[in-house]
């Protein structure tokens, strides 16, 4: 359904060193960076797409979040859920609501919510049971 998500970034050296560890803990991988563009674009190992992509605003105004808006981000375990939430929060991510099931969502969901650096909502999540 997807072909990619574009966040936007104010400072891309940094939310590069962000994305890179976060996505790096879901085992997606870049496909590719361009720092005098500025954009980097990440993947699945096993399909092209969704692509999350990371740039800076073509029109040159700033980046700022919307209201409403958030990506979500999927895991494998609760435990990736655990590790990408630790990792965010320690390259300066703000808590949104901490790792935990969610059963108004469905039983077994279990998320962690937080902002980026540049205020975009972020959540990673699993489906699966224990």
């Amino acid at each position: 359904m997807l072909s990619h998500i574009c966040l936007g970034t104010n400072d891309f050296p940094r939310a590069y060193v962000f994305y890179t560890t976060l996505l790096g803990e879901l085992g997606l991988i870049e496909k590719f960076h361009d720092p005098a563009k500025p954009w980097a674009g990440w993947m699945a190992n096993e399909a092209p797409r969704p692509l999350l992509v990371l740039t800076v605003p073509h029109d040159g105004l700033p980046a700022a979040p919307g209201n409403g808006q958030m990506t979500a981000l999927l895991a494998a375990s609760r435990a990736q859920v655990d590790r990408c939430y630790q990792a965010a929060l320690a390259l300066g991510a703000a808590c949104e609501g901490p790792p935990g099931l969610r059963p108004d969502y469905h039983a077994h969901y279990y998320g962690a919510y937080f902002r980026d650096l540049d205020g975009n909502k972020l959540c990673v999540c699993c489906h699966a049971g224990e």
